[in-house]
């Protein structure tokens, strides 16, 4: 019997192409009649590392590519980390499963063989991360930092950085959680919304059951509620908002950050309710914040 050949379309980098590797190896393992192939591409958003991504057209410069290769039939699947996707994404590409979370925190990163930050510019791209960071490191110098995560190490280990923090999943995922100095929790610093989630696109009316099992409900239903809360709020790249869900059994614990760009000064909160109504709960808290901080003009 001839084998299904399945193309997965991943971008170049390391990290991208482990991801995608995750996914070829869960659909080698439950469908043995699967050849899967990765097609790796340079995204604009790859190429163009000179500027913060909100001055350049932020998270879709990522995506395009993928995209393409999805609707010219060239790939079959696209992976992507969920925090990476637009929160609109195109009616025939849906995303047609979500993994099981990795572990959602940011952490802080010191050079190799350094014990304790002592100073220097925190690199940090993220005015989400810079904000909270704020309270944690009282007059620390936040510098921009762009390229993937093994660029961003380099640059900090050849000392033009005092510390980076990065997302934990990626950092976890590449093999370097050695170099993890501290974890900060979502009380410390809320997430990036679905950091640590990877994104499996499709084609709209195609036939994925061979991922079925690979779709994680908890993961889903957090993603749900957080792309909401940022999608109320016209959150992205150029705006430091935040959305972090726990999920516990048919619960869902959601916490927010907004920021108001005429103030300058940002709220946060949080909403539990049922897990099932994720993208209310998302949708109400955005509300609820951005209410609140008008109240205060």
């Amino acid at each position: 019997m001839e084998k299904k050949v399945i193309t997965i379309g991943s971008r170049e980098s390391k990290l991208a192409v482990i991801q995608s590797e995750m996914v070829r190896a869960f659909i080698e393992e439950h469908c043995p009649d699967c050849e899967v192939n990765i097609l790796t591409m340079k995204t604009t958003g790859d190429i163009i590392l000179d500027r913060t991504l909100d001055k350049v057209g932020g998270k879709g410069l990522f995506v395009k590519e993928l995209d393409k290769a999805l609707l010219e039939g060239r790939s079959d699947i696209s992976v992507h980390s969920m925090k990476d996707l637009p929160m609109e994404v195109p009616e025939e590409l849906p995303v047609i499963a979500c993994s099981k979370r990795e572990d959602p925190r940011d952490v802080l990163i010191l050079p190799k063989g350094v014990k304790e930050y002592s100073g220097g510019p925190i690199g940090s791209s993220s005015m989400r991360r810079t904000l909270q960071l704020g309270k944690l490191f009282p007059g620390a110098e936040f510098k921009s930092v762009r390229g993937n995560v093994i660029t961003r190490l380099r640059k900090l280990d050849e000392g033009e950085y005092g510390a980076l923090v990065l997302a934990a999943a990626g950092v976890k995922r590449l093999g370097l959680e050695d170099r993890i100095s501290r974890y900060f929790e979502p009380d410390e610093i809320i997430p990036a919304a679905c950091q640590g989630i990877l994104a499996v696109q499709g084609r709209k009316g195609e036939d994925y059951s061979y991922l079925d099992a690979y779709r994680d409900e908890n993961a889903c239903r957090a993603a749900s509620a957080e792309r909401a809360f940022v999608r109320y709020l016209d959150g992205g790249c150029s705006s430091p908002v935040a959305a972090y869900a726990e999920v516990d059994g048919d619960r869902l614990l959601l916490r927010g950050l907004y920021y108001d760009e005429d103030t300058e000064k940002y709220n946060i909160g949080t909403l539990e309710g049922p897990a099932e109504s994720a993208e209310e709960l998302g949708t109400s808290l955005a509300k609820k914040l951005q209410d609140e901080m008008r109240g205060i003009r």
